[in-house]
């Protein structure tokens, strides 16, 4: 790669970023270079098994954070949902993204018709386009978000021609009542929902955040099918991005699958490994 900084897409819009190192000519001589350490914690997924969907929900425990941190409940084929810790002096956040059709990056090259449409947001809820990971449009919601405190997150899809609706809806555990944060539509050939993971992502990159841990737990996932029938999410694979680092882990942990990262973290199960939890007594959850 001609020792330029390489930049590695991920599915999911997940990436990771370190350098890649050049050989070194001296007089005639090749010398390798030693890379350099990469400078993020790297990117740990949940993938889980279930069918085309009319709605997605997941339950979200955040067991240890550190600024620039992103645990994200509720992934599909074309947006994701969850919660991020920012820099510090800065608000948490509840975030939800929904890409545009296409692989491309730069957010005005988009034409107006292929750009995601916002069908609603909340008026305390920010709404605006980004790129460089794709392009879509996303929504922030200020929520001051504790560890510890399980939250709940729902997608609601609603196929229209040859594009889907995605409406996301977080649970506010102090009123007892589900916020509906906001509604994109994108194209999708007519696609529900499908493709559920869940990740752990660190966003700071700056060499010593590789050093810090971050954890999570995920349980009582369920998908709603096109026929109306409800299917727990018990099953996933353990899946990460492509940074040269062994310190994650994945398993379940207190009925729930959990995912960690970063720091000290010691690996326990083997990347691509299927993890199953048990399904308990756990309901389908009502629909707000």
């Amino acid at each position: 790669m001609n020792g330029a900084a390489a930049w590695i897409r991920f599915d999911a819009g997940v990436r990771a970023r370190w350098r890649i190192a050049a050989p070194l000519c001296v007089a005639g001589f090749l010398f390798a270079q030693t890379p350099a350490e990469p400078r993020a914690a790297r990117s740990v997924h949940l993938r889980y098994q279930g069918p085309q969907s009319t709605v997605f929900y997941n339950e979200l425990t955040v067991e240890e954070s550190v600024p620039d941190s992103y645990f994200m409940a509720c992934g599909f084929r074309q947006g994701y949902f969850g919660i991020q810790e920012l820099r510090p002096g800065q608000n948490k956040v509840v975030l939800f993204s929904v890409w545009d059709a296409g692989a491309q990056n730069d957010q005005g090259s988009v034409p107006a018709e292929r750009r995601v449409e916002t069908l609603y947001n909340a008026g305390d809820v920010l709404v605006r386009r980004f790129g460089g990971e794709g392009t879509g449009g996303q929504s922030f919601f200020n929520y001051d978000w504790k560890t510890g405190q399980t939250y709940k997150f729902m997608v609601q899809a609603t196929v229209e021609g040859d594009k889907t609706s995605f409406a996301a809806w977080f649970f506010l555990n102090e009123t007892g009542v589900w916020k509906h944060l906001a509604t994109f539509r994108t194209i999708t050939g007519g696609a529900p929902l499908a493709g559920f993971y869940s990740f752990i992502e660190d966003f700071r990159r700056d060499g010593k955040s590789l050093r810090e841990r971050r954890a999570a737990r995920f349980g009582n996932g369920w998908a709603r099918a096109t026929d109306g029938a409800w299917t727990p999410l018990t099953e996933a694979r353990f899946t990460a991005d492509a940074t040269p680092v062994d310190n994650i882990d994945a398993g379940v942990r207190n009925g729930d699958f959990y995912l960690a990262t970063g720091g000290d973290t010691a690996k326990h199960t083997e990347l691509q490994s299927t993890i199953r939890r048990p399904p308990g007594s756990q309901r389908a959850p009502e629909l707000p």
